[in-house]
């Protein structure tokens, strides 16, 4: 478990019994998820949470990564009677860790968003190799932080200067630098049909149309629907978050 707690970011109504656990995925921040909870008043009638994982944003870094230590990060930070998971990317295989219950939540839901199901040989290796890169420096915050959009893919969605970029990016000695932990690459990529067989949540999976890291094939082949996101890419959730809350509350979910 990391030292500290992790950072997190909540609202919603307080002391409700429900929660909405939001899990950003690689490179991302909790606070990519604010398009999203700044339309959930009205919509969603318990406590929300956008947790930072390990090694991101504001949250302290692990000694080694891995679905399960993340996964039990996170539940040691969220209580709730009922949770249900939304999970992007990274997120999402967080989220399934969760849904099987063995790091005690409760979760009755688990919605992922553009979760990669297929890992190649070459991508594997691609991830190890980057896990092993130090970080980038360079002279400006606005560098660093069009070097961390590009990384998260949200180039042509955030601004180099919008203020969901405060947890990525930090200043240190005279430079700055993203605050994602590069050794997190070497997660790589999870057994989402072992974990499916062992969740005891309902499982939703969705992707955004011009989503290239997730096909619909993909996902029909754990033998669940697609839902598809039109006009949307791999990061949905902030590119049309009133579709994807829509989706979520077509699906009884919200």
């Amino acid at each position: 478990m990391v030292s500290d707690s992790l950072h997190i970011r909540s609202g919603g109504v307080e002391g409700s019994p429900r929660l909405l656990l939001l899990l950003h995925g690689m490179a991302g921040t909790g606070d990519v998820w604010r398009p999203f909870t700044d339309q959930l008043a009205g919509v969603w009638a318990g406590r929300w949470m956008a947790v930072d994982l390990a090694g991101h944003g504001r949250s302290p870094r692990r000694a080694r990564y891995s679905f399960g230590g993340l996964a039990s990060d996170v539940a040691a930070t969220a209580q709730g009677d009922e949770v249900v998971v939304v999970g992007h990317s990274l997120g999402g295989a967080v989220g399934l860790v969760l849904a099987t219950g063995w790091f005690g939540l409760n979760v009755s839901t688990c919605a992922t968003v553009g979760m990669k199901l297929d890992w190649s040989d070459d991508e594997l290796a691609k991830a190890r190799q980057l896990s092993a890169r130090p970080p980038k420096r360079f002279p400006t915050r606005a560098e660093a932080a069009s070097f961390w959009l590009r990384l998260a893919g949200l180039q042509d969605v955030i601004t180099p200067v919008d203020a969901m970029l405060d947890g990525a990016v930090v200043e240190c000695e005279g430079h700055w630098q993203l605050t994602f932990d590069n050794a997190a690459n070497a997660i790589g990529g999870c057994d989402a049909a072992g974990l499916l067989s062992a969740s005891r949540a309902r499982v939703v999976m969705s992707r955004g149309e011009r989503d290239d890291m997730v096909s619909d094939d993909a996902i029909r082949a754990l033998g669940l629907p697609s839902r598809v996101l039109a006009g949307a890419g791999h990061n949905a959730h902030v590119e049309t978050p009133t579709q994807l809350i829509e989706l979520m509350a077509a699906e009884g979910i919200l």
